[in-house]
C-alpha cells in the first residue's frame, strides 16, 4: 500500500469465523501493532468483511440483498443499512464453494478445484445432465443432494474425456440455479432491487452472467475477481467503517471460529 506506519489510524483483524490457528496469529499480530503505534484495534467479522468488499470500488445505497458464497459459507442477507443485517437463509449442509471443490475431486482434480470446474464447464453443455436443484421452504440452500447426484452419475458412467466437461457444466448450472433462485425470491418478496454477490464463488463468470440475465430489472453488484476471495482490502474497508463510527475492540477479544453475523 506504500503507507508509512505513522499514517495508519487503526488496525483491523478477522477474529472469526475461520480456522482457529490462523485467527490467533492474526489477532496477536494486530494487537502488537495496536500497542506499538497506540492506535485502535478493531475485531472484524469475516462475513461482514466479505460484504464490505462490495463497497471498495463503488458506492451502494441501502437496503440491498447480499449473497455471500464461498468455500465455507453460503448466506443470504438483507443489509438494511451499513452495519445492520438480517440473515434470511444459509446452507443446511455444504457451502457452494465446498461442493465445487468436492466435485472437482470426484473428477480427479486437486483441491481447491472451483477454477477447474469453471474451466471444464466452458467446454461442456450445461443441459447435458439433469442434476437436481434443491427445493426448500424459505431461503436456505442445500448442495449435498446435488453433490451425491454427481457421485452416483459418475459411478454409473465412468469418467472420460468426453463426459467430464458435460458433468462439470451441468453441475455448475445446477449450483448456480440453487444460488439464484432463493436470491431472486427474497428480492421479489422484499421488493429490493439491488443485489450484491461476494465471496470466492462470486468470481465464477457463469454466475455473474446468469444472475444478470435472470434479474435484468435489478442492479447486480459483484466485486472485482481479486476482491472475491479472502483478502486484506475487505477487512481494511470494514475496519474503516467501524473506525469512522468510533468503534474499537478490547484487547480481551478472542478468536471465535464459529462466529455468526451480528443482526
Amino acid at each position: 500500500a506504500n503507507v508509512s506506519l505513522h499514517k495508519i489510524e487503526g488496525v483491523g483483524v478477522t477474529y472469526g469465523p475461520g480456522l482457529v490457528g490462523s485467527l490467533l496469529i492474526g489477532i496477536s499480530f494486530a494487537k502488537s501493532i495496536s500497542l506499538a503505534l497506540e492506535i485502535p484495534f478493531i475485531g472484524i467479522n469475516h462475513l461482514e468483511a466479505h460484504i464490505f468488499s462490495l463497497f471498495i470500488e463503488r458506492k451502494i445505497n441501502s437496503p440491498l440483498i447480499v449473497l455471500i458464497t464461498s468455500g465455507g459459507h453460503t448466506e443470504l442477507i438483507l443489509m438494511e443499512s451499513e452495519g445492520k443485517y438480517k440473515v434470511f437463509g444459509s446452507t443446511l449442509d455444504d457451502a457452494c464453494g465446498e461442493a465445487f471443490d468436492k466435485v472437482a475431486g470426484m473428477l480427479g482434480f486437486p483441491y481447491p478445484g472451483g477454477k477447474e470446474i469453471e474451466k471444464l464447464a466452458e467446454k461442456g453443455r450445461g443441459d447435458a445432465i439433469e442434476f437436481p436443484r434443491a427445493k426448500l421452504n424459505g431461503y436456505d440452500f442445500s448442495f449435498s443432494g446435488l453433490k451425491t447426484a454427481v457421485l452416483y452419475y459418475i459411478r454409473k458412467n465412468p469418467l472420460s474425456k468426453k463426459n467430464i466437461p458435460d458433468i462439470a457444466a451441468s453441475f455448475q448450472e445446477a449450483s448456480i440455479d440453487s444460488l439464484i433462485i432463493p436470491t431472486l425470491m427474497l428480492s421479489e418478496k422484499l421488493d429490493i432491487r439491488t443485489i450484491g454477490v461476494c465471496g470466492g464463488v462470486a468470481r465464477n463468470k457463469r454466475l455473474r452472467e446468469k444472475l444478470k440475465e435472470r434479474a435484468k430489472e435489478c442492479r447486480i453488484v459483484f466485486p472485482s475477481p481479486q476482491l472475491c476471495t479472502d483478502n486484506g482490502a475487505m477487512v481494511a474497508r470494514c475496519a474503516e467503517f467501524h473506525l469512522e463510527r468510533g468503534e474499537s475492540s478490547p484487547f480481551s477479544l478472542k478468536a471465535d471460529p464459529s462466529l455468526m453475523l451480528s443482526t
